[in-house]
């Protein structure tokens, strides 16, 4: 049975899609799946899945935050904030090797423009979420490891808030951990909530979104 503790459960999606790969490059989550195994202990008020993706978002993009909005027994019921993606001119980079900024340039034509898709928005949307709801909430459940939220974490901490992480081992601040009251590490209980290609009623094949590389993949 669940508690009665009354949580905002907020997500990076750009971090859990690339944690996961921990596990091995093949694994995905299922969402909804991570909800109920959640929700056999802890009580969820509402939940934010935040990341960036590329403006107009494709099709598939549509369909799998279509999806997550969908309440039970068809989805996760998770309210989706998107930011746009942001394009950034990559004319150099720092080599670690060699000590210097080097130049970039396609291999296939010297004259291409070369540029990044950096992700915006996201942490400072997850601390605003935090901070905006903090009187309708007791607990905050967050999956990210970006210690860019260490000083919104520590404010809600020192309002009496309970914070919890909900993230894979590997690439979580080590300051966030400090400030938890309790870590619950995804890899332990990672096979309960593996997307089954056979059976989930989560869109799959075609179902895309961006990692925080913004690069494009099947998203869990």
């Amino acid at each position: 049975m669940p508690d009665d503790t009354k949580r905002l459960w907020l997500i990076d999606a750009g971090y859990l899609f690339n944690a996961q790969r921990t596990i091995s490059h093949e694994y995905h989550f299922d969402y909804l799946k991570l909800r109920k195994k959640i929700e056999e202990t802890k009580a969820i008020w509402r939940a934010y899945y935040i990341n960036s993706t590329p403006n107009p978002p494709q099709d598939a993009q549509d369909q799998f935050h279509s999806w997550l909005r969908c309440g039970p027994p068809r989805g996760p019921k998770i309210i989706t904030q998107l930011h746009e993606l942001k394009s950034i001119r990559a004319n150099y980079a720092y080599c670690e090797d060699c000590g210097k900024t080097v130049k970039l340039h396609c291999p296939e034509e010297e004259g291409h423009r070369i540029k990044n898709q950096q992700q915006k928005g996201v942490d400072v949307g997850i601390a605003t979420l935090a901070l905006i709801h903090r009187e309708k909430y007791d607990a905050l459940l967050l999956s990210s490891g970006d210690g860019d939220l260490l000083d919104a974490v520590e404010f809600l901490s020192e309002f009496g808030k309970r914070i919890e992480l909900l993230v894979f081992r590997n690439g979580v601040s080590t300051d966030l951990q400090s400030r938890a009251d309790e870590i619950l590490w995804i890899d332990e209980f990672a096979e309960d909530i593996r997307r089954d290609e056979r059976t989930t009623a989560q869109p799959a094949a075609g179902a895309y979104d961006e990692p925080a590389d913004g690069s494009t993949e099947a998203q869990p």
